[in-house]
């Protein structure tokens, strides 16, 4: 074991799409929340092109100071994959074939895909005679497991969820048994109806008694904001941080929505499959979003029945019965629309509760007495139909967003 404490790593991305934002890298962020739950911080995130030069200072430089470099990208069957080779003349080794890999490989194309096997696709199992190779379960490129000078040098490939099931599997289990590291202990809730200044007044005092070694962060997303204390490193430390996090609770007591590390349709989610109830949804100017943000979760069907996208007016009219005099009278983008449209989903499905959505996403479509922006949400259940609106100020995609999140905030209030 290397006794070494503060473990510190490196993420290196290789890839001249995520240069020219073609690609978003999400290895990245992955990686970091990985290694951070394994008590591994991470010191630097690099992204580079597929330029020898490039890669080959990034690993130099890397390597003076850190601990460990993991890499992700370059490693599939093109040309301009050259992250092997280079790491082949970088570590001073000579290219093999690994009898597991190829037998992956040739499993894969033969057995798994039925598709003839190219020259190219057979390369995949070559690999630096001086690496650990790391079997690749998800996929033909194999990962590499590199030392030099103290520092482990980890190569992966590019596909999130090849990288996903050799980090889990292979990777961290083994950084866990070569590093002396302890866990980093995390307390996130999440508050809903306070912006992150008045937060950060109200709990101006608290944070600064926090004890030596726990932290509070404020991560404000769609007008709420999470707070999170993180501790590491003393035995005594999950008592610790568990008796600061219940002080942090009693502060926002009135804002709180939940005090647990989930979203908001999560959280939502709990309260519904708590509850035994389901829920339907009419979608206009979210356009399906709100729905796709529930069936993301696993096991939603427990919970959620469906909805309709009524974008045009002959669809809220035809399918969820909206009185035609009503858009008339006061227009698609009402607090009248919106709530015969979650009466009407809620009465069609035979759901517990609904939501509805209607609003001027923009660019266009604004008058004099709705600028972009302008939402209306009702919900609906046996007993009551409540409405509000909300007015937002960004673009379309903000905008949507926006409203989806305030929906389910409006939708977790009123089913108490």
């Amino acid at each position: 074991m290397i006794e070494k404490k503060g473990v510190v790593a490196v993420i290196l991305t290789i890839g001249d799409e995520l240069l020219i934002g073609q690609t978003i890298d999400t290895n990245s962020a992955w990686m970091a929340t990985a290694l951070n739950h394994a008590g591994i911080a991470v010191r630097r995130r690099v992204a580079v092109g597929d330029d020898w030069d490039a890669i080959w200072t990034a690993l130099t430089e890397e390597g003076k100071s850190s601990d460990i470099v993991l890499i992700t990208g370059g490693l599939g069957p093109t040309s301009d994959d050259i992250t092997k080779p280079l790491l082949c003349s970088f570590f001073g080794g000579e290219m093999i074939t690994d009898k597991g890999a190829l037998d992956n490989v040739v499993e894969i194309f033969s057995k798994k895909l039925n598709r003839p096997l190219l020259e190219r696709n057979l390369k995949q199992a070559d690999v630096p005679d001086n690496c650990r190779v790391i079997p690749n379960k998800r996929g033909t490129a194999p990962g590499m497991w590199f030392e030099k000078e103290g520092t482990i040098y980890v190569s992966m490939p590019g596909v999130p969820h090849e990288m996903k099931g050799m980090m889990t599997d292979d990777v961290i289990p083994e950084l866990k048994k070569r590093f002396d590291v302890s866990p980093v202990q995390h307390r996130t809730l999440l508050t809903a109806g306070i912006g992150e200044s008045f937060l950060a007044e109200r709990l101006l005092d608290f944070e600064a008694a926090l004890p030596k070694g726990i932290k509070l962060a404020y991560l404000p997303n769609y007008g709420m904001v999470r707070l999170r204390l993180t501790a590491a490193g003393a035995k005594d430390v999950e008592a610790m941080i568990d008796h600061q996090f219940e002080q942090l609770k009693s502060l926002v007591k009135e804002h709180l929505v939940i005090d647990q590390d989930l979203t908001l349709q999560e959280t939502v989610a709990q309260m519904l499959l708590t509850k035994n109830k389901t829920l339907a949804i009419a979608e206009s100017c979210t356009g399906g979003y709100i729905s796709h943000l529930f069936t993301l979760l696993p096991g939603s069907s427990a919970y959620y029945l469906g909805g309709i996208v009524s974008y045009s007016n002959a669809l809220k009219i035809d399918l969820l019965g909206v009185d035609p005099a009503i858009i008339e009278q006061f227009g698609a983008v009402s607090i009248e629309t919106v709530s015969q449209m979650a009466d009407g989903i809620r009465k069609k499905t035979g759901a517990d509760f609904s939501i509805a959505t209607s609003g001027i996403m923009g660019p266009s479509g604004e008058t004099a007495q709705k600028q972009i922006g302008f939402v209306c949400v009702a919900f609906s259940s046996k007993e009551h139909t409540s409405t509000t609106t909300f007015q937002f100020r960004f673009d379309r995609q903000r905008n949507i967003e926006l409203t989806a999140a305030h929906a389910l905030d409006f939708l977790r209030k009123n089913m108490g």
